[in-house]
């Protein structure tokens, strides 16, 4: 569900009509709406209420520190990737004890960094990273609380970029291994081990995949606790997947999501961290742009709007799909046409959609509405071809803000710096 509807024909965010917010930003821009995001978030919390949990929202899929402050006040904790991730979360007022830095790659600088401002755990991911992080806390005259990315070899069924959870796939350590690595990871003086972290993927659409991880990971815990370790803390991670396609079947809700997890681990008395990001966020945000032209093409027919590849990259990069609606409501029995929905940017792979059905009678100047783009879109956005990143908007009832606005092009142009001898 979301919060954004027709009324008397026009598209709405909350109550805010959408042509409005476009006649005060111009278009391309982001909105969001609080009311789906609180929605969402509040969710899960029902989901784990049972179980001792704490809900993180993966900032990677939507960093904006507005969205970041309205989930924090909340409760919400912040799954983190990346320095300036934690920044954000900091500066969006979420303290270190909710946040959790998670990803492949951390440098010795994240790690002082969330030490010195407080972090709830690292998830390791390798053991060389377990080394460097137990060098660098000591150092610091502290301890990191560690939970240790497994790696269960378990096919997530969806899409092969965004699978995480199989042997190929670069993340964590394979559980085989897991053992070791614990006792390792035990011997350094820098370490704490709090838990176990597991994620197997982005985008599932069933439980199956989920629950067959779930039971390597109670069976892992039983083994380290048998070895010595105080296993506390069980983090999931995220991957719950959204409808995309509104004419699809809907993916597990929370609440089955919730009743999984009790049924698989609620008997290991471990508070559980979950980290959610697009089935919070995807579907409280959409993507507004107008059309430029109209363009009869040899076989097939073009709408070229001002929105392209570097503002939604998700069709472009894995063949996503967004349902796109036009922001007046086609009356009904309006006839269709299949068009191939395509940007600006000078790159076939501009493409949002090829032979989608829209209605008859889209004209230059019209409003369109990219669906479920709240997530993975403002974040993955780029000035490729020197155009502005696309302005973020949130709404909250008959409200609404730019939360980030867009560049001008003297900005944008004026960080370049030509030198010397030039």
């Amino acid at each position: 569900m979301d919060h954004f509807l027709y009324r008397n024909g026009s598209l709405h965010a909350e109550d805010v009509p959408v042509s409005e917010i476009a006649a005060a930003v111009g278009t391309p821009f982001y909105c969001y709406s609080s009311a789906t995001l609180e929605r969402h978030f509040r969710l899960f919390q029902e989901a784990l209420a049972p179980l001792p949990n704490l809900v993180c929202f993966a900032v990677k899929s939507n960093s904006n520190q507005a969205v970041l402050r309205l989930l924090g006040s909340l409760g919400a904790g912040m799954d983190v990737v990346s320095g300036g991730e934690y920044l954000r979360a900091k500066a969006a007022g979420v303290p270190g004890d909710r946040i959790v830095f998670s990803g492949v790659g951390k440098t010795r600088a994240e790690m002082r960094q969330a030490l010195a401002g407080g972090v709830r755990q690292f998830n390791v991911e390798s053991e060389p990273e377990l080394v460097a992080l137990s060098e660098v806390a000591a150092g610091m005259g502290l301890v990191a609380p560690i939970a240790v990315r497994v790696n269960p070899d378990v096919d997530a069924r969806t899409h092969e970029k965004i699978a995480t959870g199989k042997s190929e796939n670069k993340f964590g350590i394979p559980i085989a291994r897991a053992r070791q690595v614990y006792a390792q990871a035990a011997g350094l003086p820098g370490i704490e081990v709090v838990g176990i972290d597991v994620h197997i993927g982005s985008q599932l659409t069933e439980l199956d995949p989920f629950r067959q991880a779930f039971a390597k990971v109670e069976e892992l815990t039983r083994a380290l606790r048998q070895d010595g370790h105080d296993i506390r803390r069980l983090d999931l991670g995220g991957g719950l997947g959204i409808p995309y396609e509104r004419s699809n079947s809907a993916p597990p809700l929370p609440i089955e999501y919730g009743r999984m997890i009790q049924e698989t681990l609620g008997h290991l008395d471990c508070e559980i961290e979950i980290e959610p990001g697009r089935l919070i966020s995807g579907n409280a945000g959409i993507l507004v742009s107008e059309v430029i032209y109209v363009k009869d093409g040899e076989g097939r027919d073009f709408l070229i709007i001002d929105a392209a590849m570097n503002d939604l990259m998700r069709p472009s990069l894995y063949g996503a799909h967004h349902d796109i609606i036009p922001v007046l409501e086609a009356a009904p029995g309006t006839a269709r046409r299949p068009l191939d929905v395509v940007g600006p940017v000078c790159e076939t792979g501009d493409t949002f959609a090829r032979q989608r059905d829209l209605p008859e009678g889209l004209s230059p100047g019209d409003l369109v509405a990219f669906r479920s783009a709240g997530a993975y879109g403002a974040v993955m956005a780029s000035e490729y071809n020197t155009r502005p990143l696309v302005p973020e908007v949130l709404v909250s009832g008959d409200q609404f803000a730019v939360i980030r606005p867009r560049p001008t092009f003297d900005e944008i142009i004026n960080r370049d710096t030509i030198p010397p001898w030039l």
